[in-house]
């Protein structure tokens, strides 16, 4: 039996292969030996670890919402002003392709929430963490807090769409042009002036 250090690493590098696999291949048919070659494992090693393959999507899911989140997080850190923070929540929110691989998991997984509560709950929890950056970030721009809100739930929804649009490949909606149009609506519904 594998030591609880191991077997939390291994557990790691199992939801990064099925990460993976989901970008390769999608959500739709995928099974566990998918999982086990992209992680050079058997089959039996990978259920050794998730005997449930739902258990391992929730992880998967549960994974790329933390990343997602604790990078934006770490991009409007990283800048000086409320102006630069909402350009970088914009630019760190925004799919940045077709291919974008946090994005993809993302919205895959995402589809499972009309059908499955684990995954409406990690979709919740990631659109009211997403507000609350935007909430923090509005803050220091003298609005009402119920607008303040309204900006920030609607930003988030505004991303969504967008990135639906550029995951499936539109070629109207290129992601310069979803951060161009986000920036121009909190410009529009802030006051400042927002550049990309």
């Amino acid at each position: 039996m594998a030591r609880p250090k191991e077997q939390t690493a291994r557990r790691g590098e199992i939801v990064a292969a099925a990460q993976r696999a989901i970008v390769a291949r999608g959500l739709a048919g995928l099974r566990i030996k998918d999982v086990a070659q992209e992680a050079g494992l058997s089959p039996g090693s990978v259920s050794y670890y998730y005997r449930d393959f739902d258990d391992l999507l929730a992880d998967v899911h549960q994974d790329a919402v933390d990343r997602f989140y604790w990078q934006r997080l770490r991009a409007i850190e990283a800048a000086s002003s409320p102006a630069a923070q909402l350009t970088a929540l914009v630019r760190a929110g925004v799919a940045s392709g077709a291919d974008d691989p946090t994005c993809l998991v993302l919205y895959e997984l995402h589809v499972h929430a009309a059908r499955n509560r684990t995954h409406a709950v990690l979709m919740t929890a990631l659109f009211d963490r997403e507000v609350s950056l935007y909430r923090q970030v509005l803050r220091a721009i003298p609005l009402d807090p119920a607008t303040a809100d309204q900006i920030a739930a609607n930003a988030v929804a505004l991303e969504d769409g967008f990135g639906l649009h550029i995951a499936g490949r539109n070629p109207h909606v290129p992601p310069e042009r979803a951060r161009a149009g986000l920036l121009a609506y909190l410009t529009l519904a802030t006051g400042v002036e927002l550049k990309g």
